[in-house]
């Protein structure tokens, strides 16, 4: 029994030892206001501040309009990667969407990301643009 709760806390004491961990600069993004048709490209920096490979397993959006694109190699302790993010900015309005990060993570497994923000109709064409056009 004695040596079955040794091996029980070694066991413990190595996985606490060499563990992945992902940390990010920032979990939430904020457009801000921006034309209908502009780059809905944003980037999600983080790092692996374990001991051992992180690796990310999936990216689950919360809509279509959204298309999340990650890391399929190992992030090895100490490196960084990013989470790509692009948001269809062809849809107007306010919008508030999420991608669920899931990992290998001891501390976190899964994060949710956020992206935020207003996507304005394209600017409309003045009279001194079209004069002369037709």
């Amino acid at each position: 029994m004695k040596n079955l709760i040794l091996t029980c806390l070694a066991i413990m004491l190595s996985i606490g030892l060499y563990a992945q961990e992902i940390k990010f600069e920032a979990q939430e993004i904020d457009y801000g206001t921006i034309e209908k048709g502009a780059d809905g490209l944003r980037y999600f920096a983080f790092k692996n501040t374990g001991t051992a490979p992180l690796i990310i397993t999936d990216a689950q959006k919360s809509c279509g309009c959204t298309i999340p694109s990650y890391p399929k190699e190992p992030i090895m302790p100490g490196e960084s990667g990013k989470i790509q993010v692009k948001y269809d900015t062809e849809r107007i309005g306010h919008f508030s969407k999420y991608v669920t990060i899931t990992s290998n993570s001891i501390d976190n497994s899964s994060i949710k990301l956020k992206i935020t923000g207003q996507v304005l109709p394209a600017a409309a064409a003045t009279p001194e643009k079209t004069k002369g056009l037709f």
